[in-house]
């Protein structure tokens, strides 16, 4: 069975929420207030419909107590997203995922039912940033308020040698989780497993050790 899904607010992170699972073949709901937005969405998502997400009799009269998984994605209006969230959670919503405009918007959220909630601007600010300080940092991924995961390219001070030799673990508190190989992912390499140009490496840890980690074995490799 297809997975049923609602996002609330067609902006530009709801917009794409909504695209991409449409794509993966998933049942969406599409709901935003502006009429342009539902016309955008109507020939990608399942159902696009106008409609006030802080009026429970219309996400009722919609069928939302049906639905899976409900994303919030409401712009710049916090008390609108904060009232939506109460209503989907009085109405039984068993997952719901809330985007947050910053840290005091995220502790009500949780407080009042989101099961997630995410701050998309700050992610994407954090990955940039990592990426821009060097060209072999691929990807930075948040786990938690202090815990990362972070892809790194093979560079002059990996390449050629093992993980033995480099001790990312005992040296850094970082642990290399997998491998990729051009398309091929080596999860838990052995420790002899020798590091080649072109390889990427998939690092978890604490962001103080994933910084240290970075600066000493990564950044001065460009």
């Amino acid at each position: 069975m297809k997975r049923e899904f609602a996002v609330i607010g067609l902006g530009r992170f709801g917009g794409s929420i909504c695209r991409e699972l449409s794509k993966e073949g998933m049942e969406v709901l599409a709901i935003d207030s502006d009429e342009d937005k539902i016309n955008e969405f109507k020939n990608i998502a399942s159902h696009a419909v106008i409609a006030d997400s802080t009026d429970e009799a219309s996400l009722k009269e919609l069928g939302i107590k049906n639905i899976d998984h409900v994303i919030v994605a409401i712009g710049d209006n916090i008390q609108a997203s904060i009232l939506t969230t109460v209503i989907l959670h009085d109405l039984g919503i068993k997952r719901i995922t809330v985007k947050a405009q910053n840290d005091y918007h995220e502790k009500i959220l949780n407080k009042i039912g989101a099961n997630h909630v995410v701050h998309p601007e700050r992610d994407m600010g954090k990955r940039i940033a990592h990426s821009i300080i060097s060209n072999n940092i691929l990807d930075y991924l948040e786990l938690s308020d202090d815990h990362s995961i972070v892809e790194v390219k093979a560079g002059k001070k990996l390449i050629g040698k093992t993980l033995v030799e480099l001790d990312i673990r005992a040296r850094y508190g970082c642990n290399v989780v997998a491998i990729k190989q051009g398309k091929n992912i080596n999860v838990s390499p052995a420790a002899d497993e020798t590091l080649k140009e072109d390889d990427i490496l998939i690092v978890i840890g604490a962001d103080k050790d994933i910084s240290r980690f970075e600066k000493q074995l990564v950044i001065d490799d460009d």
